[in-house]
Order: structure tokens, then sequence, then C-alpha cells
């Protein structure tokens, strides 16, 4: 088993999205120049007014957990709408591609042609919550009837800490939010490796305790 821990170098100051070497274990992806990451005794905070993504840097191999815990702040910022927890894990290319090797604008279609599980948790203005299997193909984002949530109880709320978990275990994929399983999907060709990445657009969120472990005893 391996596991990986977000041990960052303390910054004070919020910098340019584009300024990625100052976050060493992301990759940063945004459509807006605009778009600020900063990180502060192990917390993220992004504060974007359009899409962003966030790659972790080393590539994934199944089984794999991945952990986090995430904040929407809401304190009468532009960019604090309460929107947009998402998250892509185990992206590639098509081919077996990294991600890392073709980078995007930060537009949310831009990818589309990722092979890559994804979750968009109080999404489309917090009135959405919503799981995906991507198959590389530009404007076919597929989604099951079952992965389409709507209920007030499965969107975000505002300044409050929610502990995020993405699992691909073999033919199993699944998503838990605070100990429930929102998704789970049994898949015959699963994708066993590639990237994580934390994404959001027009929107304010912190990250923290991000918690990568490899293996079968990575639960």
């Amino acid at each position: 088993m391996r596991s990986y821990y977000a041990a960052w170098s303390l910054l004070a100051f919020a910098i340019p999205a584009a300024a990625s070497a100052k976050l060493t274990h992301w990759s940063i992806e945004a459509e807006s120049p605009q778009a600020r990451v900063s990180e502060r005794h192990g917390t993220i905070d992004i504060d974007t007014p359009k899409g962003l993504t966030l790659w972790w840097r080393t590539p994934l191999h199944a089984p794999v957990t991945i952990a986090f815990d995430a904040m929407m702040v809401d304190h009468g910022g532009t960019n604090d709408t309460v929107s947009d927890l998402n998250a892509f894990w185990m992206a590639r290319e098509v081919g077996g591609g990294s991600v890392l090797a073709h980078p995007r604008s930060g537009a949310f279609a831009a990818y589309d042609t990722l092979q890559t599980y994804y979750v968009g948790i109080g999404g489309n203005r917090n009135t959405t919550t919503r799981f995906r299997r991507y198959i590389g193909r530009p404007g076919d984002r597929p989604l099951r009837a079952e992965d389409d949530r709507h209920a007030a109880a499965d969107m975000l709320k505002p300044n409050v800490w929610t502990h995020v978990r993405l699992i691909a275990d073999g033919h199993t994929v699944a998503v838990e939010r605070d100990g429930v399983r929102l998704f789970t999907l049994r898949d015959e060709q699963p994708y066993a490796s590639g990237h994580f990445g934390l994404r959001t657009t027009w929107s304010h969120v912190r990250v923290r305790h991000v918690r990568i472990r490899e293996g079968a005893d990575g639960g």
C-alpha cells in the first residue's frame, strides 16, 4: 500500500492560478486569469470566477481511495456562490496518456475527451449532484438516472466542512460523503489508473486533509 498526504509549503498570500510551481504537488488549469489559489497551514483556498481544475501530479493506480475535507465559503465575496464541489479521478487521455501531457483551458467542456470518473456535488448553482463515467467523446457525458440527484440533502451547505471519499476498487467505483454512500457503479471495464483532480467553477472552496491510499486496504 502507498499513502500520499498533502503537505505543501506555507503560502501566506493568494497567488495567480498560473503560478502552479508554488503548489508543488498540484498542477493548475484555470479558465480565468482572475482565479486565485493559495495554501496556508495545509488548507488550499480556491477562489475563481470561472472553471478551474487542480490536478494531483502523481498518477494513481487502483485499488485506490481518495479522501478530503471541503468547505464552500460564503462570506459575501464575488465568487462565494456555494456551488460545484467537483472532482475527477482515474482520469486519463483516450489511449492511456497522462492528462498532464495535454494541458487544458480549465473550461468544463475541455475535459469531455478524457476517460475518467467524475462527481459534481451541488453543481448547476447548487441544484444537482451527479456522478458520471466519461468515455472520452466530445459532448458526451453519460448520466444514468440513478446518478442524478436533486434532493436538498444532497446539495452543499455554506461554511461547513464535508468529508468526501472517492473509491476505485477494481470493478467497484463509488462516492461517499460524510460516511454516506452517494453513488456506486459496477464497472465491467474499469479505469485502473490515472490522475485525481479537484474541480470547481465560479465558486470559493477550501480543501484540507487530502489523503490518497493505494492498495487492497486503501479504504
